[in-house]
């Protein structure tokens, strides 16, 4: 008998739409189930994190994962990707010679959030790089649904990519925004940041997305267009962005 989403501790966003708010750092962890294909966003910020989704997601669809999408490449989102053997890996172009490049300060940058250190430095030395790279959009076929990649950004990083997935029986549209939206707290702007880009970004979101999505933060409670533009707006005040 297959586990439910909600017994698996997953909120069901719609038919074959599912997402974990994990634990530790609150970071959301998307899935899309098709007829001949599943589709994780983002893997946990551990190793062990990604074997238990994937193994989660088994129980739930009764197939293996098949596709990843990474948002972005912070620790959080990235580092469980490992756990997916053979799974074909998405990012948004320019994320394979990044990673590589930032493998120490993903680790220090883990460890200092409170991961343990041969767990961060494990992940790190496992760490996978993209086989595909979205720099418009491209479209990824689960069977009887196809899911768009779309590279949005720059924003919260150089390399921010979200995934929409279409509106079926009478559900919503569902947007993973990645960390270009955050609900449970102000968005973070860090060094890899591009702050005077990013309202743009959430207008391209938008846009993708349309009035009536369910749009999904990076972290922090399911939003709605509204919200997305208000935080459009904040942050541009925040950066002193012009929009006109």
């Amino acid at each position: 008998m297959r586990t439910t989403w909600e017994e698996a501790g997953w909120e069901r966003l719609g038919a074959g739409v599912g997402r974990r708010r994990m634990p530790g750092w609150d970071e959301t962890v998307g899935a899309v189930v098709g007829s001949s294909g599943v589709l994780i966003v983002d893997t946990g910020a551990t190793i062990r994190d990604g074997a238990e989704l994937r193994r989660q997601l088994r129980d739930i669809t009764g197939r293996n994962v098949t596709y990843v999408a990474l948002t972005h490449p912070h620790f959080d989102h990235v580092l469980g990707t490992a756990a997916f053997a053979g799974v074909q890996v998405f990012g948004a172009a320019g994320l394979d010679e990044f990673l590589p490049r930032a493998q120490d300060d993903l680790r220090r940058d883990a460890v200092s959030h409170g991961v343990d250190p041969d767990a961060a430095a494990e992940a790190t030395d496992l760490l996978v790089t993209p086989h595909h790279l979205v720099s418009g959009e491209r479209t990824v076929d689960l069977g009887d649904r196809q899911v768009l990649l779309a590279n949005v950004g720059p924003g919260h990083t150089a390399h921010d990519l979200v995934v929409l997935v279409p509106g079926t029986h009478g559900s919503p549209a569902v947007v993973f925004c990645g960390d270009l939206v955050e609900e449970s707290g102000e968005p973070q702007a860090g060094p890899d940041a591009l702050p005077g880009r990013w309202p743009a970004a959430l207008d391209r979101l938008l846009a993708l997305g349309g009035e009536d999505a369910v749009y999904v933060p990076g972290h922090g409670a399911v939003v709605d267009a509204r919200f997305v533009r208000e935080q459009r707006d904040a942050l541009s005040r925040r950066f002193g962005v012009s929009r006109h």
